[in-house]
Formats: structure tokens, sequence, C-alpha cells
């Protein structure tokens, strides 16, 4: 390679440190069992113990007994991988029950496993574009990354709405041609700010105009809902969107990600969508967990109950401490602002090095520039105790990089 080649890389690494955001991976080993326990990994190879505040494992399904011996159990009869794609070898029975189950969970007539929940979000919208040559897209302005990716590769006509604004939703899709196919992507829970979307109106304005409605519940499915189908399931309306995305790596502790929809609707995307075609099918154990742990998840409810619980007390916790959590968030996830990237760095690393507890900083791309934050998201595990430490900890931290907010 070139010494010009490799400068490009050089000043692009430079630009991200210069900006205070440059992340430095944390050696952590999760320990069987001890969940929210963690091991932090030093640089001399020693372990200490930390505690683990930011994990999407909203559920502690991935340390489930129940979840680890259906694992095992796949592993000891099919063994590690599928095989290939699911177009050549790599369908197995764990594959097609999962689909089923999760089917059943958002009340809809197929599903389609994707290796995780941004290829499924990218394989899909990307596809329907595919479909429908003359689409027309709306998409929510805080959408996922994963939907904007797919969104810009369908190559169709696109708008943006602000955020949770069904007015300003309803004056873009009176710019398409009423002929025009239509499909509104959103979100159920926005991950970064915590808030909901209204999906009831947005159900009501896309019956209005004839259009599809694509819901991605991957930060809802499992927590919401009297059986876990998320916040559309809690609300009354998951009957009414068409189709609705999720994720297995978070609420049910695995990985992969799906997308569920009218039979034919799910067909010809899985007939079609390069995302699904030409990728290697999840491993079985992998499916098998997953089965598992959606069927354990719909049975216990006082798990979300829980979740629910623990979120709001530390809310009023840290509010108490006169830490900012931000106002916008309603859900399971506590979002605290700190507004600047070099300081919200600061604060985690002081947080892990001198406390023992891991939440990393969320610093742009992922929100913008000036909304630095640390996304706590507490677990039915995480007991008063280890709330006292943290918020203990945070006044500490707070007096040594005080944050100033505006307003």
């Amino acid at each position: 390679m070139r010494d010009q080649d490799l400068q490009v890389f050089e000043s692009a690494v430079a630009g991200i440190r210069d900006e205070g955001r440059y992340r430095v991976f944390a050696d952590i080993m999760r320990e069987r069992g001890r969940f929210p326990h963690a091991r932090l990994r030093g640089e001399d190879g020693a372990y200490r113990d930390i505690v683990v505040w930011c994990s999407n494992d909203y559920l502690g399904q991935g340390q489930s007994p129940e979840v680890l011996d259906a694992a095992h159990a796949a592993l000891d009869q099919v063994g590690a991988g599928a095989g290939g794609t699911r177009n050549i070898a790599g369908t197995t029975s764990y594959h097609v029950d999962l689909e089923l189950e999760l089917a059943s969970l958002h009340g809809k007539e197929a599903a389609l496993l994707f290796t995780s929940g941004y290829v499924s979000n990218d394989a899909t919208l990307s596809t329907l574009a595919k479909l429908f040559p003359d689409l027309w897209i709306f998409s929510d302005a805080q959408n996922h990354a994963s939907m904007i990716e797919g969104i810009k590769r369908a190559k169709c006509e696109r708008r943006v709405f602000r955020h949770n604004d069904v007015q300003h939703l309803e004056a873009l899709m009176n710019e398409a041609p009423a002929h025009a196919p239509k499909l509104i992507a959103f979100e159920s829970v926005y991950s970064m700010d915590g808030d909901t979307a209204p999906i009831e109106q947005i159900c009501d304005l896309a019956e209005a105009y004839g259009a599809m409605t694509y819901l991605d519940e991957v930060h809802g499915v499992g927590l919401y809902g009297p059986t876990g189908g998320g916040v559309a399931e809690r609300d009354g309306v998951m009957h009414r969107v068409d189709f609705i995305e999720g994720t297995l790596a978070k609420a049910f502790g695995t990985m992969g990600g799906y997308v569920t929809g009218p039979s034919v609707a799910i067909d010809a995307i899985r007939s079609t969508a390069s995302g699904f075609i030409f990728t290697t099918s999840l491993a079985p154990s992998i499916a098998a967990a997953a089965l598992e742990s959606v069927r354990i998840v719909k049975e216990c409810p006082h798990l979300r109950d829980r979740l629910l619980e623990r979120s709001e007390r530390l809310k009023a916790l840290l509010r108490e401490a006169g830490i900012p959590v931000m106002v916008e968030s309603t859900t399971h996830i506590v979002p605290v602002l700190v507004g600047d990237a070099a300081r919200c760095k600061k604060i985690s690393d002081i947080l892990l090095n001198d406390h023992g507890i891991y939440v990393q900083p969320i610093n742009y791309p992922t929100v913008p520039r000036g909304t630095e934050r640390l996304r706590i998201t507490p677990s039915p595990f995480h007991d008063d105790e280890l709330m006292d430490r943290l918020i203990e900890a945070f006044k500490t931290v707070w007096a040594k990089c005080p944050v100033h907010v505006a307003g």
C-alpha cells in the first residue's frame, strides 16, 4: 500500500481523535450466571470485577439457563454451523420453528430470519423498492442507521419527516401522486432518546393515504405488551401495522434479526432480497436459543414489569442527584445528557476505571454533535444496592467533570 493511501486512514482516525470521540474497546468477559457483573481485562492481563450498565441484553436472557440449555442441545445434535445459506444448506427445524414463533408473537402470517437487525432493515427496505419501482418511502428523522441505509439503497422517492411529527408526515405525503405506492418507515422505541412513536396516528394516516407501514420494534419487542409483542401490542394497534421488524439480540439475548408481515410479502422478500439470499444462515444453536428465549419471554410478564420498575426508579434517583436525565425518555432507556464528546468519554472512563461501572459514551454519528450522552440500560437484575453505588459514583464524577446543560 502506498504511503499516501495510509495517510488517508491516518487522517480519518486523527479527525475522530481530535473530536474526542475515538473509542477504545473495553475487553470485557461476561460471566455465566452473574449478569450484570462482568470482568474487565487490563493492559497487564489481570481481570477485575465491573458492573455493566449499558447492555442491550435488556432482560438478561443471554444468561438464562433454559436458553443456554437449548443452545447446547442444538450444538450437540447438529454441530456448530448451519452449513450454508438458507437457499442451499442452511435451513433447519430450529429456523423454521423460530420464524413461526416470531410471526405468532407479532400476529402476522409469516416471518423471515436475517443475520442481524441491521441486515433485516437494510435488506427489506431496499428490496421493497425493487418490488415497487415507483415506491415513495416516508422516513422518521430519527430512524436507525440501518433503516436509513436501506432507504438510500432503495433509490426511490423518499422524504424525511420531523421526528414523530404526524402533521409534517401528512404534508409530505401530499407531495406524492395519489396512485403511487407508499411506505411509512418508523420505530416504536427510539433508543437514543427513549421516546416512542405515535403508532396509532401513523396508522390512521397510512390508511387515509393508502400507504403501507413498516415498524422497527427492535427496542420494544419482548419488553412491551401482554406477550412481549412490542409497543404496537401494548397500544392495541399491532394488527394495523403491515410489517414489523425486530431483533433477537436485545430482549431475547442472542443474535439475529427478522421481519414479519403478510405471507405473500415475506415470500417475495425471501425470494429477492440479496441480504437474505447470499448470507450464511444463523447457526442452529443460536436459532434454538432464540426460540427458547422468545417462548420464555412471552410467558413472563413479570420480567417486563420489573424492567420498567427498575428504569423508573433509576431515573428518579438520577434526577434527585441533579444528573440531567433526558426528559424525552418514557421507556426503559435512561439517557444522561452530556453534550460534549470529549467530556462524555472522560466521564465514561472515570466511571469504569475508578468505580468499576461500565457505561459507554454515545457520540456522533449515532447522535447529533452537541447531544452526546451516556445511555444507561438497567435490567431486572440491577438491584437497589447496585443503583445506589451507581448514583454515588455519578455524584463523584459529576463534581470532577461538571456538565452545564442549556435550559
